[in-house]
């Protein structure tokens, strides 16, 4: 069959572009309502109930007290009422839709572009936390609805949620939801709450660099708390000021007179003693519990004077060898029986909140030692024992002595005090390193131990908390024991849901005799004649350990009495070295001026199961040496990354 000449075919698919294009429309759209009734049906079946948005309750308070009963803390959400989005400057919510959504005013709940750039972020981050892209609308259904989980299953909920927000509030509604309902840290939640906890002034009254400050906590609540993280939080409002400027909310000229007005944040929270110790004691308290529905009251281990005595020698023996490095100190003591009655986890918690007393692991360096002579003790080694500090090799290790003098025949106990690098790595390799391991962890070291030859001169990465739990047993007769800071948690209205004592943990003897006398004879030497000289105090029982590393990052005492032990750190979070810093200066220093304050009150009692001799009693009680360098040093550690800082902003806002 032919066509006519001169007549066109028909179309070759029988519809014309136009009628193509309409007919994929039509196919693409019904599609598309399937996928939307389909998406519906799957994640809207189980949404939270909505009827009680304007519902406020507010999140039971914990009062933490001390083993006294004095009150520690008190840990709770403050709630104020809701502010009035029209009567705060404008320049308060402009603040937040400039950091968080620039594009609230003009989408439907959700931005299409930002989710699909955070999909793109995912997908190249498997296994990793999900980014969001959410909108102010999303952030508000997920504060008002939804658990902070990253699952997609939460992710698709909050964008429902968010779309039923959008057709049932006006804009201004909804960011007035948002700034009265959101999470500002140290407990405030909403604007005005925030406004009073930081500033003390209604919201009404905020400026230009407080309302930045405010927007800039939501990149995350703990980590630019202005009252605990300060640069970094001044950092993000300098941010916030360049993007309100970009978006036209304010004018160049606003943005220089916020920069030119300093802002003065609250002490308050700072001001407020054992708040390390209060953070540490949290996540113990819901995992016991679980999350607080009621009022509670936790007893405590801590005892309020001992711990202001130690975080002013932290403070101070801090300040003190700055010149030398020393940029942050953590102090742990606790008694025989494992009770934390002090817990410093930097020299400021204003500056920083992280937690140097159980949350960082660094190099042990020397006060690493007692593990590998307790080792050796229970091997059948004696104090007196004479043996020779002379150049050695173990393998393709050559551990040399802080001085590079070698002091031929001596005695352990010697060796100990004086804290001989080359006869603690023979001696080690002799009982084998894997049992000086097993040593170490049956006292109470729960961190990893590699067990190459290094290890002996303390190349192992332990926190303060470790080491007071295993130093314990020396001070306590033996028996291990497990730091702790909860006596007893109770209802406001007493009914008791944890007792401590109702199920203690077991305390096993985890050092016989005679190698706890003959190591209580040794320790004790360190402070008479060895590298603890400055750390001696007249009149009691004492006994411990210096600790250096070779590069200078670390430096540490552990020191006790009988039932009583404090170990102290001082170093540089970014781990760079410090200026010839050893455990016998700052940290002996720290120990020593704690220790005065706190013997008193302990009525500290000799070490037990070891007799002071007459001549070491004497000993104790004479002045410390000047300043000096000590013999105490050890093997390199390997280098932690810096911590994670953003880049500083062309200008900053001051605080």
């Amino acid at each position: 069959m032919t066509y006519a000449q001169g007549r066109a075919p028909p179309p070759r698919w029988g519809r014309t572009p136009l009628q193509a294009l309409l007919y994929w429309s039509v196919v693409l759209g019904v599609w598309g309502l399937i996928f939307v009734v389909g998406f519906l049906a799957v994640f809207a079946t189980d949404l939270p109930d909505t009827s009680k948005l304007y519902d406020v309750k507010r999140q039971p308070s914990i009062t933490y007290l001390d083993r006294s009963g004095a009150v520690v803390a008190v840990r709770g959400s403050q709630y104020a009422p809701p502010a009035d989005v029209d009567a705060l400057p404008s320049y308060v919510p402009a603040a937040f839709v400039a950091i968080e959504d620039r594009q609230f005013y003009h989408h439907f709940g959700f931005n299409p572009w930002g989710m699909l750039r955070s999909e793109i972020y995912n997908l190249q981050h498997p296994g990793g936390a999900l980014h969001g892209g959410s909108t102010i609308t999303q952030q508000l259904a997920r504060n008002l609805f939804l658990t902070p989980a990253q699952t997609y299953r939460r992710k698709a909920q909050e964008l429902v949620l968010a779309i039923w927000l959008e057709t049932h509030f006006s804009k201004k509604q909804i960011l007035a939801l948002y700034l009265n309902r959101v999470n500002f840290g140290g407990g405030a939640y909403g604007i005005e709450a925030a406004s009073q906890r930081y500033f003390n002034k209604p919201a009404s009254d905020l400026t230009l660099g407080e309302a930045a400050l405010l927007a800039a906590t939501m990149k995350g609540p703990s980590r630019y708390n202005p009252a605990a993280n300060s640069e970094r939080a001044a950092r993000r409002a300098t941010v916030v000021l360049y993007e309100m400027q970009r978006m036209g909310a304010i004018s160049p000229a606003q943005r220089e007179t916020a920069f030119s007005h300093p802002v003065h944040v609250s002490a308050r929270l700072a001001n407020q003693r054992a708040q390390y110790f209060v953070d540490w004691l949290d996540a113990q308290v819901r995992a016991q519990v679980g999350e607080p529905t009621q009022d509670l009251v936790v007893e405590t281990t801590l005892d309020l004077p001992i711990q202001a005595a130690a975080e002013q020698a932290v403070r101070s023996g801090v300040a003190a060898h700055t010149g030398q490095g020393v940029r942050q100190g953590a102090l742990v003591a606790m008694d025989g029986e494992g009770r934390v009655r002090a817990y410093v986890g930097g020299a400021d918690y204003a500056e920083s909140q992280y937690d140097r007393a159980t949350a960082a692991r660094r190099q042990a360096g020397s006060a690493f030692k007692p593990f590998v002579y307790l080792t050796a003790m229970e091997a059948g080694h004696t104090p007196f024992e004479s043996v020779v500090d002379e150049p050695i090799t173990i393998g393709n290790w050559t551990p040399r002595n802080y001085t590079g003098r070698y002091l031929g025949a001596i005695d352990l106990q010697t060796a100990l005090a004086q804290s001989i690098n080359t006869v603690a790595a023979r001696l080690a390799s002799e009982v084998g390193t894997t049992n000086v391991a097993g040593v170490a962890h049956r006292l109470g070291i729960t961190s990893r131990i590699q067990t190459d030859p290094s290890m002996a001169l303390g190349a192992v990465e332990v926190s303060p908390m470790e080491m007071a739990e295993a130093y314990d047993a020396f001070s306590n007769g033996g028996y291990r024991a497990r730091g702790y800071g909860i006596e007893r948690i109770r209802t406001a209205a007493g009914r008791v849901l944890y007792d401590h004592a109702a199920a203690p943990p077991p305390r096993p003897r985890v050092i016989g005799e005679p190698a706890l006398q003959e190591m209580t004879q040794m320790l004790r030497q360190v402070l008479i004649s060895g590298t603890g000289a400055r750390a001696r105090i007249g009149g009691y029982d004492l006994a411990g350990k210096t600790g250096t590393t070779s590069d200078y990052k670390d430096a540490w005492f552990i020191g006790f009495t009988g039932g009583f032990v404090a170990a102290v750190w001082v170093g540089k979070d970014d781990n760079t070295p410090m200026r010839k810093v050893t455990g016998g200066g700052a940290p002996s220093e720290i120990w020593r001026d704690f220790m005065v304050q706190a013997l008193p009150r302990l009525a500290a009692q000799p070490i037990p199961g070891a007799p002071v001799a007459p001549v070491e009693a004497a000993a104790q009680g004479g002045e410390p040496p000047a300043a000096g360098p000590s013999a105490d040093t050890e093997a390199p550690m390997v280098e932690d990354p810096a911590p994670y800082e953003e880049g500083p902003p062309p200008q900053r806002i001051p605080l």
